[in-house]
């Protein structure tokens, strides 16, 4: 099988025959679909990590607004 794949210099393997264009835009595709499947998913990470630190600090913040709020409204029926 491998016989049959052989070129005699680099230019003709780069010409791939009168293939050219079809071989090498599979390449290029193909190294497209490779690197969106190795970036994407470190994105989507980062991204759900960033939403995940922004909603304790969210919840954290009402909570500390929601304590106050009582503790002033329990001051106020004590001193009336």
């Amino acid at each position: 099988m491998f016989e049959q794949i052989q070129f005699n210099s680099v230019t003709e393997f780069f010409q791939m025959g009168k293939y050219t264009f079809h071989v090498w835009s599979v390449y290029g595709l193909f190294s497209i679909f490779i690197l969106v499947n190795l970036f994407l998913p470190r994105v989507q990470r980062r991204q759900f990590i960033r939403e995940q630190r922004n909603k304790a600090l969210r919840d954290a913040q009402l909570a500390k607004n929601t304590a106050g709020q009582q503790e002033r409204e329990s001051a106020k029926g004590e001193s009336s």
